[in-house]
């Protein structure tokens, strides 16, 4: 699935790209605004390029035929002080084209209950919302990670992340249980199927899957 952002594309780049990946084949696209380059503090578009994700679906939509992506944020996106405002942002993406949610990294699964709950049943979305799942691999880590996404750690996950301190491996084995536990609640729930955050680090997503009894375990 290639990736699409605003980040310095502006629509003459975007209408190129979006050949290319039609030439090469390429079905899904995830169409998101991107974070801020390195040393710009908030996100600006350039010139003849887009601010917000609705608009680069919408673009897309209109000059190529994929099915399309979009993000979703169980505590509202960092840039927005009301989740519901945010939870309709995402509903406004899929009305532009849309066909499927991926959320933003969570570690309490009852905010992403609440997002689907609102998505649903108030903006009557029906397209697959996949929970996004990220297994920390330690203390440092995940809390610069919430912090630039604005993400929580519930109290007790809190506490023995903090218990554990500098002891990488502990904290793994800690992510590896909580988010096996989050997926294994989400998946009893019906969710249309996990997408994994791995960074390019496989062991505990690997661990967490089998875990989940989605593969078969290794003699």
């Amino acid at each position: 699935m290639a990736h699409l952002t605003c980040v310095g594309s502006n629509r003459q780049i975007l209408t190129a790209e979006i050949a290319e990946a039609q030439g090469m084949g390429i079905e899904n696209i995830l169409a998101l605004r991107g974070d801020p380059p390195k040393g710009q503090e908030a996100f600006m578009a350039v010139e003849g390029g887009f601010s917000y994700a609705v608009d680069l679906v919408r673009f897309i939509k209109q000059h190529g035929n994929f099915c399309l992506g979009a993000a979703a944020y169980p505590e509202g996106h960092v840039e927005c002080p009301n989740k519901h405002v945010d939870w309709d942002r995402s509903a406004a993406k899929v009305e532009a084209g849309a066909e499927f949610l991926i959320t933003q990294l969570f570690y309490d699964w009852s905010d992403f209950l609440d997002m689907v709950d609102y998505l649903r049943n108030k903006r009557g979305v029906k397209v697959p919302i996949v929970p996004g799942i990220l297994p920390f691999l330690s203390t440092e880590q995940i809390k610069r990670f919430t912090l630039l996404c604005g993400a929580k750690l519930p109290g007790p996950l809190r506490k023995k992340l903090e218990e554990y301190g500098g002891d990488d491996e502990s904290v793994r084995k800690l992510g590896i249980d909580h988010c096996t536990e989050m997926s294994r609640k989400l998946l009893d729930r019906g969710v249309a199927g996990i997408h994994f955050y791995c960074l390019n680090r496989t062991p505990s997503v690997t661990a967490i899957v089998r875990n989940l009894g989605l593969v078969p375990v290794a003699p």
